[in-house]
């Protein structure tokens, strides 16, 4: 059972979840979030949906197709195979946006998504860790619960 605290209250209350949302992108973190995500649907016998969004630049048509579909598709494939050896079967799915974020959060809308389980690798940007535009966003708009997996960083080599 997870269990968070009310923002209006110190006593713990159970966090219902029916749907999960799984956003993959092919990085070292998917395995870890595919297994999370798991672990908490299976604890609330919830559903899950991996998705990935392939960004379309602005000057090409929103449905055109494209080039990265077919490594995406099999990112989705990698995704199923996850699930399956973690005990657990996942719903899968492929968009086409402008920007990964926001549909990210209309896919948790429209899906009536209780919970979005979102992977960020250890990244640095002038020295700082940054999680980067899309997590930014989700973190920011998404109505639903928010579970954030952050790979550990990697240990300096000084030279």
């Amino acid at each position: 059972m997870l269990t968070i605290l009310a923002k209006d209250s110190t006593m713990p209350r159970r966090m219902e979840i029916g749907k999960v949302l799984v956003p993959v992108n092919g990085n070292g973190v998917d395995r870890e979030v595919i297994r999370l995500a798991g672990e908490l649907a299976e604890k609330n016998e919830a559903s899950i949906r991996a998705i990935y969004v392939i960004e379309v630049e602005r000057s090409l048509p929103l449905d055109a197709p494209h080039q990265k579909t077919a490594d995406a598709e099999a990112i989705l494939a990698r995704a199923e195979e996850l699930a399956h050896e973690a005990g657990f079967n996942v719903d899968t799915g492929l968009l086409q946006a402008r920007e990964a974020g926001p549909a990210i959060v209309q896919e948790a809308r429209d899906g009536g998504v209780d919970l979005i389980v979102l992977g960020v690798g250890y990244k640095r940007r002038l020295g700082v860790f940054d999680m980067g535009d899309t997590t930014s966003h989700v973190l920011r708009e998404a109505l639903c619960h928010v579970v954030l997996y952050r790979a550990a960083a990697e240990p300096e080599v000084n030279e």
